[in-house]
C-alpha cells in the first residue's frame, strides 16, 4: 500500500482511533509542558507557587517518571519553573507590569460601505516591511532557525524518488490527489473533517482569498470585515475594487451583534474573518462565538471565506477549531496555508468548496493558479512522515517563550510609557497601542531611516483611527539588534511626549 493511501484510516468514525495513535506519537513531555505554560502565562498558577513533585505530577498524569521529569526540564529551560533544593519546583516570578498591563481598546465607529483609502501607502509599506536588510518586526513571520529546513529537504528528495512520470505534466489545477488526502487526513487528527473532493490547491492564503472574493462577488459589491484587520487582506481588496463594511473588533473577539447587523442590512453576501489568532490582535474565539458565526451565516446567506493561516501556532496542545467545523450549511470556505506555521517561502496554501458552491468548481479552477506539483508531494510527504506534527509540537514552545521575551522587553524599553499590548494565546503578531497623541505613522518613517521595519496601524482600517498603534513580529528570536530596535522606537516615542508636554 502506498504512504499516500493511510489518509483513508484517519477519516470518518476512524478520527478518535487516530488521534489516540497520534498522542502516543508525539513527545508527550511537550505537550504537558505546553499545558503548564498556558496555565503560567494565564495566571492560573501564580509566581512562587509550589508545584506537584515529579511523581506526584507523574501519579496526575498517569505517565511515566522520566516524562513528568523531561516536562519539568523544558519549563525550567524556559524560564517559567525553578527547582529549589530540598524544597521542589516553584513557578518562577516575572515581572508584575507584563501580566497587569492592559491589553489594546479601540473606538466604536459606524459600519458602512466604503472604499479602502489608502491603496498606494499599502503598498509602499508592505514592500519594505519585506526588506530583508532591515530589522525583521515588520512582516509576519518566522525566522529560519524555526523553520526545519533539513526535514523539509528529505521529504521534498523522498516525494521525487517516489513520483511518477506524470507528475511532471501540466498538474491539476484543483491540486495534487497525495496533498489533498494529506491534508484531509491531518484535519481528521485535529478534530474537523475536509473532505479531499471539496479541498483545492493554490499558491498561498491569499491567492486563495484573490480567487473566491472573484468569483463569489462582483466589482463594486460590499464584503464585511473586522477592524483592525490584516492589512494585506484590506489591500487585497482595494485592489480588487471591493469595497468593505468594517465591524469593530477588539482582543476579546468580533462585535456578533454588529457582524448581524451588517449581514442584515449592509447588502454585503460576502465577509472575510480570522477566528483563531486574528492578526493584529490576536484573538481566538470561543466555540460559542465560532457556532453563533456559521449560524448566523446561513440564515443571512452571507457567506464566510474564513482565513485559518494561525491555527496551527497555537500555544495551547489542541489546535482549535476553525468555523468550519459547525458549518452544517455550507455556508463557510475554509482558507490556510503553511506560511505561518511552516515558511513563509513554501508557497502552498488551499481553500475548500461546499456542496451548495460545486457549481463554480469549473470556473474556480479556471482561475486557479496551478501550484509547482514537487512542492505539493513535498509537503504531502512531509506530513504523512509526522514530520510536520513533529514540527508543530517542537515550535509551540519556543514561540510562547519568544513571544514572552518580546512582551517583557516592550515593556521594559517603553517603562513609564502608558502603553497597551496584546497578549495572544498562539501566533506571534504583537499589537501595540501608544499614547493618542503618538503618529504611528510617523514612527513608521523614523524607524525606517534607523533601517528598522515596523507596520503602522493606519493600514489596518479607515478613519486613521489606528493611527496611534503598530503591529511587531515577534516570529526571529530576540536579538540583540532587534531588542536595540525596540529600544530606538522607544526612545523617539518618549521624545515625542516630552516635545507635546
Amino acid at each position: 500500500m502506498s504512504r499516500y493511501n493511510k489518509s483513508d484510516m484517519l477519516l470518518g468514525t476512524d478520527t478518535v482511533k487516530a488521534k489516540k495513535r497520534v498522542q502516543k506519537m508525539v513527545f508527550q513531555y511537550q505537550s504537558h509542558a505546553q499545558q503548564l505554560a498556558q496555565k503560567i502565562y494565564s495566571g492560573e498558577l501564580a509566581a512562587g507557587q509550589r508545584l506537584n513533585s515529579l511523581r506526584q505530577f507523574a501519579e496526575q498524569q498517569q505517565i511515566s517518571i522520566n516524562t513528568a521529569m523531561n516536562c519539568y526540564a523544558l519549563l525550567e529551560a524556559q524560564g517559567l519553573i525553578q527547582a529549589k533544593p530540598k524544597a521542589g519546583y516553584f513557578v518562577c516570578g516575572r515581572d508584575q507590569r507584563s501580566t497587569q498591563i492592559s491589553v489594546p481598546q479601540h473606538p466604536d465607529f459606524k459600519s458602512k460601505p466604503r472604499q479602502v483609502s489608502n491603496l498606494e501607502l499599502q503598498m509602499e509599506i508592505f514592500q519594505a516591511a519585506n526588506d530583508p536588510n532591515r530589522v525583521h518586526l515588520g512582516s509576519i513571520q518566522l525566522s529560519p532557525q524555526l523553520i526545519p529546513i533539513d526535514a523539509l529537504r528529505r521529504s521534498i528528495q523522498r516525494a521525487l524518488k517516489h513520483s511518477h512520470p506524470e507528475d511532471f505534466l501540466y498538474s491539476n489545477r484543483q491540486g495534487h490527489l497525495q496533498l489533498r488526502e494529506a491534508l484531509s487526513a491531518h484535519w481528521a487528527e485535529d478534530g474537523f473533517y475536509i473532505a479531499k473532493e471539496d479541498i483545492y490547491i493554490c499558491n498561498g492564503c491569499m491567492p486563495a482569498l484573490s480567487v473566491l472574493i472573484q468569483t463569489l462577488t462582483q466589482v463594486g459589491d460590499s464584503i464585511i470585515v473586522p477592524t483592525p484587520n490584516y492589512n494585506g487582506q484590506l489591500q487585497l481588496l482595494a485592489a480588487l475594487n471591493r469595497k468593505i463594511v468594517e465591524i469593530p473588533a477588539d482582543t476579546a473577539g468580533i462585535d456578533l451583534v454588529r457582524l448581524e447587523q451588517a449581514m442584515q442590512h449592509s447588502g454585503a453576501k460576502l465577509c472575510m474573518l480570522t477566528a483563531n489568532y486574528q492578526n493584529p490582535l490576536g484573538f481566538c474565539l470561543s466555540h460559542a462565538d465560532k457556532e453563533k458565526i456559521a449560524q448566523l451565516a446561513a440564515k443571512y446567506q452571507c457567506y464566510v471565506i474564513e482565513d485559518d493561516i494561525y491555527a496551527e501556532c497555537s500555544f495551547a496542545a489542541q489546535r482549535p477549531l476553525p468555523i468550519k467545523y459547525w458549518d452544517e450549511q455550507g455556508y463557510v470556505l475554509y482558507c490556510g496555508s503553511v506560511s505561518k506555521s511552516l515558511s513563509p517561502a513554501y508557497r502552498v496554501g488551499w481553500f475548500s468548496l461546499p456542496a451548495r458552491l460545486q457549481h463554480l468548481s469549473a470556473a474556480i479552477i479556471t482561475h486557479n493558479v496551478a501550484v509547482n506539483s514537487p512542492l505539493q508531494l513535498g509537503l504531502a510527504d512531509f506530513i504523512y512522515s509526522r514530520a510536520y506534527r513533529a514540527h508543530l509540537n517542537q515550535l509551540k514552545p519556543r514561540l510562547i517563550e519568544q513571544l514572552q521575551q518580546y512582551r517583557a522587553a516592550i515593556i521594559e524599553c517603553f517603562d513609564p510609557v502608558e502603553i497597551r499590548l496584546n497578549q495572544p494565546q498562539g501566533s506571534y503578531a504583537l499589537w501595540l497601542q501608544l499614547p493618542e497623541q503618538i503618529d504611528g505613522l510617523a514612527m513608521y518613517r523614523y524607524a525606517q531611516q534607523q533601517g528598522i521595519n515596523i507596520v503602522p496601524g493606519i493600514l489596518f482600517g479607515e478613519d486613521n483611527r489606528y493611527n496611534n498603534c503598530i503591529r511587531l513580529n515577534a516570529g526571529h528570536e530576540l536579538s540583540e539588534d532587534i531588542r536595540q530596535a525596540i529600544q530606538c522606537l522607544a526612545t523617539w516615542t518618549k521624545a515625542q511626549l516630552k516635545a507635546e508636554a
